[in-house]
Formats: structure tokens, sequence, C-alpha cells
């Protein structure tokens, strides 16, 4: 998997990239109650805000990790926002994309650099 320092995880699934945010983010929000999802057809670019998340603390956006296409999102969690605190890296991922240029996900942290930036 490869990180941002948005919290947000990506797991390579064939040529598609699976994305959802971390365990750390995910405590940080405190009990979710809302899930926001993009329309599927999207294309969107790194940065874009496209999701809204809204938790008993805060509201927070989730923004495009990189170039690409929404191709599928995740309808469990707009119905059971519970899932992102029960099971953040497993299934309440938020969407899958074809990204544009794949290669960039090299340029995403390891699991060893997000640690760092966590302490």
């Amino acid at each position: 998997m490869k990180y941002t320092e948005d919290h947000e995880w990506l797991r390579p699934e064939g040529d598609l990239v699976v994305v959802g945010i971390t365990e750390h983010a995910s405590e940080q929000l405190g009990d979710v109650v809302f899930v926001e999802l993009p329309d599927t057809g999207k294309a969107v670019s790194a940065g874009d805000e496209i999701c809204v998340i809204e938790s008993v603390k805060a509201a927070s956006d989730i923004r495009a990790p990189l170039d690409g296409e929404i191709v599928e999102v995740n309808q469990d969690i707009a119905d059971n926002p519970g899932l992102v605190n029960e099971d953040p890296t497993g299934r309440a991922w938020f969407f899958k994309m074809k990204l544009s240029d794949p290669s960039k996900l090299d340029g995403l942290m390891d699991e060893a650099a997000y640690k760092d930036l966590i302490g």
C-alpha cells in the first residue's frame, strides 16, 4: 500500500487503485456519522475535493490522491458510515479509480515513511 500526507491509503488492484483513509485518520475523526461519495465516471485531478466525511467531531474532505477517473464507490460506507471506524483499511474503502499515470504511485509514501509522518 501507498500513503498520502492527507492520511489516505492506496492499494493497487489490477489496473485500478482502491482508496480509503488510514486508521490514524479514522481515530482522529472520531465516530463517523455521514459519508458523501463521488459520482462514478468523474474525472479528478490530484487535490480535488471528492468526498465528505462527517463525524461527531468535525467534517473533513477527502481529496483525490492522484489524477484519474472514479470507477466505483463503496455504497456500504454511505449506508453504514460506522464502518470507517470499524475497518478503515479493509471493508471501509471509499472509491476505486483508474489512474491517468500509474507510475505516480511510486512518488507516494510507503508504510515506513507514513509511520514516520504520524510519529
